[in-house]
Formats: C-alpha cells, structure tokens, sequence
C-alpha cells in the first residue's frame, strides 16, 4: 500500500488562522473523522464523515480539506467513551481491517487521523520539563506552558527490505518472534542516531539474518501510525558468498522462498502467511514476484 502523490489537501493555510477550530466546528458544512483508540467508524467502505455537533468530548484537530473542498476535522476519543452513538449499520475499525477495502485517498486520510489522534493523545506534556502544553496551529503543534518550547508530531524513518537472491529467483524473508513463527514478512528496522537510510539497511539485515547485500535501491515509502513510523522500503540483493541464519532473538527464523511458493502464501495456501494488504510489505513482496511474471 504506498501512495505516490497526495490527494488530500491538508490546509495548512488554516493553521494560523485564530479560533479556526471553534469556528469550523461551528460551521454545518464541517465534516468530521472520529477516531476512537486508532479505530474509525466506516460506512460502504469509506470512513464515516460526521457533523461537529454530533461529538461529544473530544480532542480536535484540523485534517484538511476534503475532494469537494469541504472542511475535515478530526475528532479523537478518550479510550473506551460512548461519546458518539453508533448505528447498527457502522462498523469501527483499524488501518489493518480496512487494507486493500478502501481507495487510496481515504487511506490517506485513514492514516493521517490515526497518526495525529496518537499524538494527541500521548504528547500532553512537554518532554523536555514535564509541564503541560497546549494546542496550537489547529491540532498540529503543542507549546509548553512552563518552558515555551513548541513542539510537533514526530515522524520515525525505517526501513523495510525485499531480500532477493543473486539469481533473482527466491525472496528472503524472515519470522518475528512475536508473531510465534506463523508469519514471515521482510526485513525492516528504525534508523538510529548518525546514520543514514542506506546504512540503516546493511547493518538490519546483517543483524538480523547475517547476510551482505551486494546491490540496494529504493523503491517506495508508506506512512505507518504505529506509533508514528515512515516505512521507507528497498529492494536489495544478497552477497552470493552470505549464508542466512536469524539473530534468535528478534527473528527466530529466516528462509528463502520461490516465486511458487510466494504465490501460493498470498492467496492463503501454503504453511506459512505473508503480511496483509495494507503493509508496504506485502506489496515489496509482491513487487518482486511480478519483477519477472
């Protein structure tokens, strides 16, 4: 699931703007996402779009503009509030359920309330003394009211790596501990302090399955709300000399896979699972099995 180029206009414009949100939250035209412990309610396969008054307790956030030049607001919920009535015909639900059902610009949207609800939520206090903040910039900054510096949502790059053989005809793919070996998915990891993406992903896959990569390149990126990641993916080609073998720890198994054997993991056959369709994983794995279909 990667998306090329924006379509949501996130109105920056409207940031600065004083009392934008009382006056958008005012307004009957305002159309809002409400986001309740990283679920959203969907109707027919897109995110339920709600009137401001239909809220009740609530943090808000400016998302933008919507396809018909319609104000966006986001609306995140305490955990667990009854704040907003449910129809019989709603459904909530997590950027995992909703994968491959909904069009790329709702996904867009999908993660971009997802993500700033998070931050809402965990980024009261000022992490450099402790004191209380406020919101500013319509939901996008937070000032401290103790030191006065602002602060913004973060966003963590890492990388996630399609491990191909030097033939180019077997994928590598490697099995988290936490998923108990029932899954296997690419390689990724954070970035740490000083070094660079390309460097981010030697030292990864190396770590976690010991292998070398003889030729690397990039091919997309994804933005991940969980918490606040950019999954920046490549596709990269082993040293024939290397032998793959997992840490132990973090991945308890490693294994190559033909094209054969993908193929029938995605349609849910087979011994293993692959990733979902909503992780920039499963489309670099299946990027890589129609490389030479």
């Amino acid at each position: 699931m990667t998306i090329r180029r924006s379509s949501l206009d996130r109105a920056a414009d409207l940031r600065e703007e004083s009392g934008v949100l009382d006056r958008l939250r005012a307004d009957t035209e305002t159309r809002t996402i409400v986001v309740r412990d990283g679920r959203v309610r969907v109707v027919d396969s897109a995110l339920l779009r709600v009137s401001p008054n239909e809220v009740g307790e609530a943090t808000w956030a400016l998302l933008g503009r919507d396809e018909d030049g319609t104000s966006l607001l986001l609306a995140a919920l305490p955990p667990e509030t009854e704040s907003v009535d449910t129809a019989p015909d709603e459904i909530w639900l997590g950027l995992r359920d909703l994968g491959g059902r909904i069009d790329a610009g709702e996904t867009e949207l999908l993660v971009e309330a997802i993500a700033v609800a998070g931050w809402l939520r965990d980024a009261r206090f000022c992490p450099t003394c402790g004191g209380g903040t406020e919101l500013r910039q319509a939901g996008w900054s937070r000032r401290c009211l103790s030191c006065g510096r602002e602060h913004f949502p973060r966003t963590d790059p890492a990388v996630i790596v399609a491990v191909e053989s030097a033939d180019g005809e077997r994928l590598l793919l490697g099995a988290n501990a936490n998923w108990g070996g029932r899954m296997y998915s690419c390689f990724a990891g954070f970035a740490e302090a000083g070094e660079s993406l390309e460097s981010t992903v030697h030292r990864e896959l190396e770590e976690e399955s010991g292998v070398r990569l003889s030729e690397l390149r990039y091919v997309s990126s994804q933005a991940w709300p969980f918490p606040r990641s950019l999954m920046i993916g490549f596709r990269a080609v082993v040293d024939e000399e290397s032998a793959a073998r997992p840490d132990g720890e973090e991945i308890i198994d490693v294994r190559w896979f033909t094209r054969a054997e993908i193929r029938t993991a995605l349609v849910g056959d087979g011994p293993v699972g692959l990733p979902g369709p909503a992780s920039i994983a499963r489309a670099l794995i299946v990027d890589w099995l129609e490389d030479r279909a």
